[in-house]
């Protein structure tokens, strides 16, 4: 696949018009977590999402799932409202989420039973993307048998295994140790490279946003404050690619703007305490 910086436009996977999210406090308040933000999307861009705690970034990706409406303004994906593109986006969060009833290949086939999927052609999509991820040996086991970078890459074979569209990563490799996420983060970059999907990955890591993404957005206080193409060609090797000139040039741009930027809380995202 060619990165979308070197391509002629194309068609938008997602077009937000002037949205706006507003949840109702407790106390009985307005909270604007999403201020009049307007973001296109082309189909096959990478973009990462990075920001300070709360400044939306988890609702924008809730938004595009169609799991949360915007107060105002239009949202559009895959030229349709959100809800009715569910069934092309696959969402992949910090935690892995792998029903521990269920094998390893059975986890990657759950999304495709609950589609109607035959067993025999689910079994072979699943074993396929087992394959890809490096975890046929794993086929047959159970979530707590695996290593948290071994249920990382399951359930990247079970996203990858409904075909999406669109994927949505909540800050997927956050909570991998440093050797095995450059290592699941360079075996999600093939597979994407392969498959052309649209990407919009959540991060608090500059260095992760630049290294994997075509482009990255900077939010904060509900707004865009910084829309950066990553003009670095691909493949990229990801352990060297701190010492390109360009990469440091992004890095310190967005580290600067991001220094300005105060703590927020989005409700959309799980507090520390919700995820313990």
């Amino acid at each position: 696949m060619t990165s979308t910086m070197n391509s002629p436009v194309r068609e938008h996977a997602i077009a937000l018009h002037g949205v706006r999210v507003e949840f109702d406090t407790p106390q009985g308040d307005t909270n604007t977590i999403i201020e009049k933000l307007d973001l296109s999307v082309p189909r096959g861009q990478f973009v990462a999402l990075i920001g300070r705690s709360g400044c939306g970034k988890t609702t924008l990706l809730n938004m595009v799932a169609g799991l949360v409406s915007p107060t105002s303004g239009e949202a559009q994906v895959l030229s349709g409202p959100p809800v009715k593109a569910r069934k092309h986006i696959g969402f992949m969060m910090a935690r892995d989420a792998l029903l521990p009833w269920r094998s390893a290949r059975k986890n990657v086939e759950y999304g495709l039973e609950l589609r109607g999927v035959s067993r025999r052609q689910r079994r072979e999509i699943a074993t396929r993307w087992l394959d890809a991820v490096h975890m046929a040996h794993a086929e047959r086991m159970w979530p707590w048998q695996l290593s948290q970078g071994m249920r990382q890459r399951v359930a990247l074979a079970r996203t990858w295994a409904l075909d999406p569209e669109i994927i949505l990563m909540d800050e997927p490799f956050a909570a991998l140790d440093a050797h095995t996420r450059v290592s699941v983060q360079l075996e999600f970059l093939n597979l994407w490279q392969e498959q052309a999907s649209t990407v919009v990955f959540v991060t608090h890591d500059i260095t992760e946003a630049i290294s994997l993404a075509d482009r990255v957005v900077l939010l904060g206080d509900g707004r865009i404050l910084d829309d950066v193409m990553v003009d670095i060609p691909r493949p990229r090797d990801l352990e060297s690619l701190r010492v390109d000139h360009r990469f440091t040039e992004l890095y310190d741009r967005l580290q600067r703007r991001l220094n300005q930027l105060p703590d927020t809380h989005d409700p959309a995202a799980p507090t520390r305490e919700e995820e313990n």
